[in-house]
């Protein structure tokens, strides 16, 4: 049976965004791949910690999930916080679920050279069967969708090689960067299928399976780890278009980068398959804030920061925990 823990309605967030200064493309490439974001510690009084990995065994609460949320995570935490005062540090971590699950929970694993903890409050993903995985090891009963994404083609601004649409990356003439098929979910479960409901699969891919690689020598480049890196390479000048979610454009374009998206149509998008599911570990150490966490989650305030940041609002049903079976 379906147990509802949302808490309320919530007002809509202003959207305040800053942009200041100049960055040179050498400096975003060292900088903005997302290790700065993949492990952050929130503080109650709005201070940022960056790599304190031992604060996943301390925090009030604490978080794993899919990495390309790291934008978002800063407007939700800080909001979260200033409703539980009391949960005075969030560490939250935002890399591909696939290594959080089998580098990070099933087993031991570290960060530079430092333990982290196995039993996060919360554990989200973009597929279900991360949580069943979880389920079928008696780690996790419940779970709720919690936002939709869907994907996108990201090129640089004005488009210069006139792309269209995905059919389009099966053409000769252009570089293609994609998500790598082996830690990310967004090609692993998606774009793959993507490629051959279009027919290209072969064509793109070779169909190759590696990472920090050429797939087509000179044509389909594999990310190493983040589909983050997709912006550096186009500003770099090193591919002419890439596979993202569509959230990774409204933020490229909030920090103002010379960047733009192609929109992909139904049903090769993926839109109606791409789900945000979360659940709390049956060994979280905070059980309490996590259920606290999940409840906000269902909240319009929180609806809205997601769809500020160019995700797409779950519906009353969906923000319900229902049982992983």
């Amino acid at each position: 049976m379906s147990k509802i823990i949302n808490t309320g309605r919530a007002t809509t967030l202003v959207m305040v965004l800053a942009l200041c200064g100049f960055m040179s493309t050498t400096a975003l490439a060292g900088k903005d791949v997302g290790k700065g974001h993949d492990h952050r510690t929130f503080q109650v009084d709005g201070k940022i910690a960056y790599g304190k990995v031992g604060d996943s065994y301390t925090a009030d609460l604490v978080i794993y999930l899919a990495g390309n949320q790291f934008m978002v995570m800063e407007d939700l935490i800080s909001t979260f916080q200033k409703h539980n005062p009391d949960i005075k540090s969030v560490f939250v971590e935002t890399i591909p679920p696939g290594q959080i699950l089998k580098g990070q929970i099933l087993k031991q694993g570290k960060i530079a050279g430092q333990k982290i903890a196995r039993n996060p409050d919360l554990f989200a993903s973009v597929n279900v069967n991360h949580l069943k995985k979880l389920h079928s090891k008696n780690l996790m009963n419940d779970y709720m969708i919690y936002t939709h994404n869907k994907l996108a083609l990201e090129v640089l601004e004005g488009n210069p090689k006139h792309i269209k649409g995905p059919r389009d990356l099966a053409r000769d003439d252009i570089v293609v960067t994609l998500p790598n098929p082996l830690t990310e979910g967004i090609f692993k479960f998606y774009g793959s299928e993507m490629l051959k409901m279009l027919g290209i699969y072969k064509k793109v891919t070779d169909g190759k399976k590696c990472k920090s690689c050429w797939a087509v020598k000179d044509k389909t480049w594999f990310t190493s780890r983040h589909h983050r890196e997709t912006p550096i390479r186009l500003l770099q000048g090193k591919t002419d278009v890439g596979l993202v979610w569509t959230t990774e454009i409204t933020y490229q374009r909030q920090i103002g980068r010379k960047i733009e998206g192609i929109n992909i149509p139904a049903p090769y998008n993926m839109a109606d398959k791409v789900a945000y599911v979360i659940g709390s570990l049956k060994t979280a150490r905070n059980p309490y804030n996590a259920v606290r966490f999940l409840s906000f989650l269902g909240t319009d305030e929180a609806q809205d920061i997601y769809a500020k940041h160019g995700f797409i609002k779950a519906n009353q049903r969906e923000l319900r925990l229902k049982p992983l079976t």
